[in-house]
């Protein structure tokens, strides 16, 4: 059985080795993204909902990137709310930036009621180019 290759993106990585897990995990051809929040440089939340989902896709996309990957390869999305009802119509339109057209990802949205000190966290699969 092959060891896992680990991913990290460019900075970060104090963040990972504190928590001791990896920012993804190559499988052969698929990625596998841990989720990622909207944190800022000392690791601290993002206050604002709007640019905090922004930010945790900016991470998500360094992530991505690391291994070769874009947004245009992720097949399954996971996406963690902690008040999807309030939060909706925020996600969506910033959803609407990062994805404008169709096809569009796999997507499973979760309700939760912690994340840390965080409001959003995504997670997702992608197949690796080449």
């Amino acid at each position: 059985m092959a060891k896992r290759q680990a991913v990290f993106p460019e900075g970060r990585h104090e963040l990972y080795a504190n928590h001791a897990y990896s920012a993804a995990i190559r499988s052969g051809d698929l990625l596998f993204v841990s989720g990622q929040v909207g944190s800022r440089t000392d690791g601290s939340p993002e206050p604002d909902y709007a640019a905090q989902v922004r930010l945790a896709f900016a991470n998500l996309e360094a992530t991505l990137k690391a291994a070769g990957c874009g947004l245009d390869d992720i097949v399954d999305v996971t996406s963690f709310h902690t008040d999807p009802e309030k939060q909706f119509d925020t996600f969506m339109a910033v959803k609407a930036e990062v994805f404008p057209e169709q096809p569009y990802p796999n997507w499973t949205a979760i309700g939760v009621n912690w994340l840390a000190g965080f409001d959003f966290e995504i997670k997702v699969i992608a197949r690796i180019p080449g």
